[in-house]
Parts: structure tokens; sequence; C-alpha cells
């Protein structure tokens, strides 16, 4: 039977840190947990040493001065063993069987580098749903790594939700680290390096669940929306530049990467002209300066190819809700 290791990183999050343990600990299948704790300032080290004082799969890392978050993603990639890897933010959550069927893909298709499915989502502190009973052995779709790298650079952003992401634990550690300088794109930029060394397989099932809350509705995650379209851009860069730059037509996937994230950041300003939030200069001076044509044609069939148009259209008139730019 196939391991995994997850990686739970916190930082103030002890209100959901049980229920995101729980639905980790709960899986069927072997597995290790390790919790860091960011130096927290509420009540997280206490609820993480009750978490692993009831399991022993549980392993506990507490700091007491806050590295950034990017130290506590590349301690948890040096720490994996298993055959597999996940790294859990505090406030999400696995539903049941969601290891074993991501396991039994990899198992299956060894050329597979990381598997991702579907994802529920939550509002505030609303509990974790209960999902329905899924199969064991769920249909999939195998991704070919050119094929996966080139729909990112046509729509300049990845549609796939983080937390369902399981990676073969030899290719996390060939892939590397997270880069602490791309704060707003680091797992863009480590997506794009792991689907380097294999396919990825898209399972047609839920796996995992994204809690909304809090800042989701601040102009602090406008912000953060905005640095991320322009570190996307700079990910993008980084990886064309080195990791990707022997792939074939390197050139030309560069060139689309540069128009699908200046189309995007185009609508984007839009959007935020629509809500009368700050920020849509920047977003259009991104636009220009990757793809100046933008500045005379509205990139209509950038929409058409966003099967989320629709969905994104319809969030943008609601007052108060802006949709996760990592996840749309």
């Amino acid at each position: 039977m196939s391991s995994v290791d997850v990686l739970i990183p916190n930082y103030n999050y002890g209100r959901y840190l049980r229920a995101c343990a729980d639905s980790v600990l709960s899986q069927d299948i072997d597995l290790r947990l390790l919790i860091i704790d960011n130096a927290s300032t509420d009540d997280s080290a206490q609820v993480a040493r009750e978490i692993a004082a009831g399991d022993p799969r549980v392993e506990l890392r507490l700091r007491r001065e806050n590295l950034g978050p990017h130290s506590s993603f590349n301690e948890g990639i040096d720490w994996a063993q298993g055959d597999y890897f996940l790294l859990l933010f505090a406030d999400d959550f696995l539903v049941p069987g969601a290891l074993r069927r991501a396991a039994a893909v990899m198992d299956r298709e060894p050329g597979v580098a990381f598997t991702y499915g579907r994802d529920v989502a939550i509002e505030g502190d609303a509990p974790i749903p209960d999902i329905g009973p899924q199969q064991a052995d769920v249909s999939y779709r195998l991704h070919q790594s050119r094929t996966f790298i080139e729909r990112f650079c046509r729509l300049g952003v990845f549609q796939i939700p983080g937390p369902s992401i399981i990676i073969r634990t030899s290719i996390q550690k060939r892939a590397g680290y997270y880069r602490p300088e791309l704060p707003h794109s680091d797992d863009y930029h480590l997506w794009l390096r792991l689907a380097l060394y294999g396919r990825i397989a898209e399972l047609d099932c839920i796996q995992a669940g994204i809690r909304s809350h809090g800042a989701n509705r601040s102009s602090e995650l406008r912000a953060r929306q905005i640095m991320h379209i322009l570190h996307t851009a700079e990910a993008a860069e980084r990886f064309f530049t080195h990791e990707g730059r022997n792939m074939p037509d390197a050139a030309h996937l560069r060139r689309l990467a540069r128009r699908g994230i200046a189309e995007r950041a185009y609508w984007s300003a839009f959007s935020h002209i629509q809500r009368g939030d700050p920020g849509a200069l920047e977003l259009l001076k991104l636009a220009f300066r990757l793809r100046p044509q933008t500045a005379i044609l509205p990139p209509l069939g950038y929409l058409l190819r966003r099967p989320d148009t629709i969905r994104r259209i319809k969030a943008a008139f609601r007052i108060g809700r802006i949709p996760d730019t990592r996840l749309a």
C-alpha cells in the first residue's frame, strides 16, 4: 500500500485547524501528518498539541518566531518520505477517500507527476459539509506535460484547486522548493516545474474543500489579486528563462503566456473598474506592456477560451464578493 505525507502549515487558523487535521487523519490510507505552526498568536499551538496527543501519526513543529510561509512549505518538502505528498492549508480540507483515490491513480500510472480533482466551497466558519459517496476507482483524464503548460499559457491562470493537488514525492524533491521571491504565484511556478517531470491526472471527483472567509471580502485580498497577476507574469518569465527554456517551442509558449496574462490582466482591470476598486490602471499597464494590441482591441477571444466566463461575469456584479484568482 502506498503512503502519503501531508503538511499543514498554520498561522492563526486555530479555529479551522482541527477540522482540517481530522479530514486528513480520517483518510483510509497509510499516512503521516506534519503540522508546522508559524508562531501563531491565537490558540493554534494548543489545538495542534491536542491533535498530536490523540494520534501518533501526527508530528508537530511549533515555532517561536514567524519565519514566513515558504519556510514551512519547504521544510515540509524536506520532511516528506512517503510515496506521495500534499500541502494542505489549515483552513481547507480533504473529502473522504481523497488520498486513496489519488494514490490509486498514481500507482496505476507511474508516469504521473501529480493529480488533482474538483473542489467544494464553504463560507465562513460553516462546518465541513457531508460529501456524498464517491467511487473508489474514479475515472480520470491524463494531460501531457506540454498540453498542461500550454493551457496555462493561453489563459494566464491555472484552473485547478490547490488543496486537491497530490504530488509524487520523488518528483516534488526533484522539482525543488517554493520560491519566496514569488509570494503571490509561488504555487504556479512550482506546478509548471512539476509538469516537466510527468503527466498530470485530472480526477473526475471532488477531492478537497476550500473555505472562503474574512479577508476574502477585503480590499487587502483585492490588492493581493492584483499582485498575483503581476507575479504570475514574473513566474512565467522565470520558468521559460530557466527550467522551461529547453522545452520544444519554448519561445512560442513564452509568447502565449505573455498574451494570456496580458488578456487576463485586461479583463481583471475591467472588473475592478466595474466595482470601483483601485488597481485597474496598474493592471492595464501590465496588459499593454505584455501585449500592446490590447490598448486598441479588447481581447474578446480570451473570454471565449475561459470555460468559467459566465460565472465570473456574474461574480463581478455581486457586491462584496471577489473570486479567488488562483482558483478561478
